[in-house]
Formats: structure tokens, C-alpha cells, sequence
């Protein structure tokens, strides 16, 4: 399947096993156990969402209606499965919104670390990568990232898991900020804060990303590289990326 995801029972829509009952967390597991740390093939590269029926109707509803204004009955219509079926395979709503998330996590986490492993050497460079990757990531899954506005809606074990797993990735780009002022090549006061604020701003093209729009991702991911080099003081160390609007090196 390339770079996309893999529709996979066993991955994305597995039955409940027996002692998974937890609320939300026993599907959601299942169903994110293998795709947490994946490696896509080509980082850059995206194609169609191939997701399970269950997981396909649940994000269709979802970014139509919200988590709080969907059905499980609306999902299992939109899968084409009874409502006994849909709960076959997911224990409620909130385990199918958990797997949701832990796929889309796992997904952007991956692509960060195969983009970053790929620079070369040097804070800058890895920045560069990491910060087109995410972005590339927002804007070609903008669908499944706007799910992050649904956390509010987890319950308590389920919101702790899944801020682990976001962790990971603002852990990794604090780590490229904090070598980059130790380095001396990003001037930032505080890098934890730099890292909060350049991921903020990337995850946010999510909730406003139209694919009709008049910038293609790959010119938007370098719009953002170019202001976050210029947030930690790094602009024009990279090749052609400081040009604003121009694709530049970013997307080679």
C-alpha cells in the first residue's frame, strides 16, 4: 500500500479479545499496537486513507458532526455493519476515536523520525526536515489530525496514553532544539517553549487546510520551515528554503 496506511483487520478494525475491556483502550490497543513507531516507506509520499470500514465511517461522521454529535448507529450505517458488528470490534464510540487518534499519532511520529533520520547532520537540517514532515503530514491528513480537537471528549486513561504518545513527537523536536542552542546555531531562550510554540503552529493548518486552496502542501511546508528558522534565529542556513512561498530545497 505504499505509504498509506494498511487496512488490515489485524491493524486497524481487529475483534475485541477477551480481559480487553477497558474502557475504550481494549480495541484501541489492538488496533494501534503495530502502528505506533512505523517507518512509512517514503515520508514525503501519501496515499489515499485505508482504513477499516468502521474506522473510514467513524472519521467521515466524526468530521462531519463532531465526536459529541455522532451516533454509533451513524457510524455503523456509514460502514455498512449492524451496530452488534460495530461492537464486535470496538467496545463504544470512545474506542474508536482512541484508535483514531493512536493511528494518526503513530503516523505523524513516524514520518518525523524517517524525515529527521534522513538529514543530514546538524540541528538545522533535521529542523528543516522535521518541520516539513509534520506540516506535510497536517495538510495531506487533515481529516484525521483535526481529531486532535476531540481530545476534551477522552476519559482520563485514555487522554494519559494519548499524551504520551504526542509527547514523543514534541520530544523529539525539543531534542533537535536544544542541540541547536547548544550548538549555538538557533538562538531561543527557552527551547521547551520554542518546541511548544513551532508544533502549535504546525498542527494548526489542520483546522484550516482546504485541499481547493490556492497553496499545495509541499508550499505550505515550506512557508513553515522558513518561519521556524526564522523563530529560532536559524533563517538562510539552509540552502534556497528562506525564499517565502517557494518550495525551495524543502520537498527535494
Amino acid at each position: 500500500m505504499g505509504a498509506g496506511l494498511s487496512a488490515n483487520p489485524e491493524l486497524t478494525g481487529p475483534p475485541r479479545a477477551a480481559g480487553q475491556a477497558r474502557a475504550g483502550l481494549g480495541a484501541a490497543e489492538a488496533a494501534g499496537a503495530e502502528l505506533v513507531g512505523m517507518v512509512p516507506t517514503d515520508w514525503r509520499s501519501y496515499d489515499p486513507l485505508d482504513l477499516h470500514p468502521i474506522l473510514t465511517g467513524a472519521l467521515a461522521a466524526f468530521h462531519e458532526h463532531g465526536y459529541h454529535g455522532t451516533t454509533v448507529r451513524d457510524i455503523a450505517r456509514r460502514a455498512g455493519v449492524t451496530v452488534p458488528a460495530l461492537y464486535y470490534h470496538y467496545e463504544n464510540k470512545q474506542g474508536i476515536l482512541v484508535a483514531l487518534l493512536e493511528i494518526t499519532i503513530a503516523e505523524v511520529h513516524g514520518r518525523a523520525c524517517a524525515a529527521v533520520a534522513e538529514a543530514d547532520d546538524g540541528p538545522v537540517p533535521r529542523l528543516t526536515r522535521l518541520i516539513e514532515a509534520v506540516v506535510l503530514f497536517m495538510s495531506n491528513r487533515f481529516d484525521l489530525a483535526y481529531l486532535d480537537t476531540e481530545l476534551r471528549y477522552l476519559e482520563p486513561p485514555n487522554r494519559r496514553r494519548y499524551a504520551a504518545l504526542r509527547k514523543r513527537l514534541e520530544s523529539l523536536l525539543l531534542d533537535i532544539v536544544e542541540d541547536g542552542a547548544a550548538r549555538g546555531q538557533m538562538a531561543v531562550a527557552s527551547p521547551r517553549d520554542t518546541a511548544r510554540a513551532l508544533l502549535g503552529m504546525c498542527q494548526a493548518v489542520a483546522g484550516w487546510y482546504k485541499p481547493s486552496g490556492e497553496l499545495t502542501p509541499a508550499q505550505i511546508a515550506a512557508r513553515y520551515v522558513d518561519i521556524a528558522l526564522r523563530t529560532v534565529g536559524a533563517a538562510g542556513s539552509v540552502g534556497s528554503v528562506g525564499s517565502v512561498g517557494s518550495v525551495g530545497s524543502v520537498g527535494r
